[in-house]
């Protein structure tokens, strides 16, 4: 008989809102998996795709880690917004041109700052510790939108979080706020007739079978900031703190560039199946955006708000 598997001095549980087929996933599994390794066995973590289904989605499972009923979570920064008001800026309308200027900016003084703000309120943040989503687009099952006229009236599918709910309420349509696991049947149902999300959502969930238009708005970015439940990181013996510091750093980077391969590489094959693609003109939708950058200048603050414009430049 061979010798007995020692138990684990750590064992943790890991939630992120993605499906298992997703970057997210494989890449937090291989990261956990990782950190087994290099402790010898002394920490594990079970990884549960689509936040194990429990009811209610992203904001339940952020209270679990905030109650510490888990300990290891991702998450993006709008609906993190609910509990922490600052984490709005990562999703701030038309800030960033592109997947890579955000994670600059939050791998930076941006931040830092959110992560003081989550210690607060009882979350550690890992520096360098946002994996990737990418832009955003909308995707519809009854018309292309090509003009914020076209999303007039359109029920569209958003996460929780109040700035992507105002913004599309600026454009004139109607959000309803529905957790990610439940998207397909919302579509399906006829509860919503479109959605705004990266291309990598669209394979994840296979909302392209019900999706027949792409509109490459590129509205916004979304990332899944890594977190741990603080008291529990707090406990961490040193070397354990370094060795989950390291692979988190290494595998938002495989993570990261995983996810912009398939982002890019999904149109085309999205296409194959009959989606139609449209591109988009920003400006106009851009110019509807005033109020919402003043209101919400104003609710992140002047030195958030400072700090996302260091990195992306003026947005009026």
């Amino acid at each position: 008989m061979g010798k007995p598997v020692p138990s684990p001095d750590y064992a943790f549980v890991q939630y992120h809102g993605q499906a298992a087929s997703s970057t997210l996933h494989q890449n937090l599994t291989a990261m956990w998996a990782a950190i087994s390794a290099d402790t010898g066995g002394r920490v594990t973590a079970t990884v549960h795709a689509e936040n194990g289904k429990v009811a209610g989605g992203d904001p339940t499972a952020l209270r679990m880690l905030i109650a510490g009923e888990i300990q290891f979570y991702t998450l993006m920064g709008g609906i993190l917004g609910t509990v922490v008001p600052v984490a709005e800026v990562q999703q701030v309308p038309f800030a960033f041109a592109s997947a890579e200027q955000a994670h600059k900016a939050i791998d930076g003084p941006l931040g830092a700052m959110l992560g003081a703000e989550m210690a607060a309120k009882g979350m550690h943040l890992f520096p360098q510790g946002g994996f990737d989503n990418g832009m955003r687009q909308i995707a519809s099952v009854t018309r292309a939108v090509a003009t914020p006229d076209d999303l007039a009236g359109m029920k569209i599918r958003v996460p929780a979080g109040q700035l992507i709910f105002d913004t599309f309420k600026a454009f004139g349509a109607e959000p309803i706020v529905i957790p990610a696991y439940q998207l397909y049947d919302g579509l399906a149902s006829g509860r919503v007739t479109s959605q705004e999300n990266p291309l990598a959502v669209l394979e994840g969930f296979k909302l392209y079978e019900l999706v027949k238009y792409v509109s490459m708005t590129n509205h916004m970015w979304s990332g899944f900031n890594l977190m741990a439940h603080l008291p529990t990181w707090q406990r961490l013996p040193h070397e354990i703190k370094g060795v989950i510091e390291r692979r988190v750093v290494a595998h938002v980077r495989r993570q990261r560039m995983d996810q912009t391969v398939q982002n890019t590489s999904l149109r085309q094959d999205l296409a194959r199946r009959g989606l139609m693609f449209n591109e988009v003109d920003q400006g106009a939708f851009r110019a509807r955006l005033g109020e919402i950058y003043s209101t919400w200048r104003e609710k992140l603050g002047m030195r958030c708000w400072s700090l996302l414009e260091a990195e992306v430049g003026t947005l009026r």
